[in-house]
């Protein structure tokens, strides 16, 4: 008779978030920081503004956004992508000005090895919905040159 072998446990490592000491209370106060601070700058302010009539609905899906992107809680389902686009006037300069915003707001309420973790989501994020922008737009990227064999 063979036995039947043992089960194989995964040694995942924790989630990014984690191993940065981020917790939900941290994302909360980063979330309520940062928009707190949009909605009293003056390039961003008037954009949100304009987009957002009810706050407590759009920080509890930051919350969630954020949570599943740095401890990967799979809470948020949304697809910020088309939501963004759908913003006209919106450019790169609003996304540095965003990226500035936020940088200085985790590296105010966060430990360096957490903040590092957002500032670096952050980036990416925005990368993403710039070039989001750009293909909607109809603004692509050059193509590269095939390569050649021999």
């Amino acid at each position: 008779m063979m036995e039947k072998p043992e089960p194989r446990v995964l040694n995942r490592p924790p989630p990014p978030g984690v191993a940065a000491g981020v917790d939900e209370r941290m994302i909360q106060a980063l979330v309520h920081g940062f928009y707190d601070r949009v909605r009293a700058d003056s390039v961003l302010g008037p954009i949100f503004s304009a987009e957002i009539s009810d706050w407590e609905p759009h920080l509890a899906k930051m919350v969630d956004f954020w949570s599943s992107v740095v401890l990967m809680t799979k809470r948020y389902d949304g697809r910020p992508a088309p939501a963004h686009v759908k913003i006209p006037g919106l450019d790169r300069a609003h996304f540095a000005h965003w990226l500035t915003l936020f940088e200085a707001t985790a590296r105010d309420l966060c430990p360096p090895s957490a903040a590092d973790l957002f500032i670096n989501r952050a980036h990416r994020i925005a990368q993403s919905l710039q070039m989001s922008l750009d293909f909607s737009r109809g603004i692509l990227p050059p193509l590269k040159a095939p390569i050649r064999a021999g």
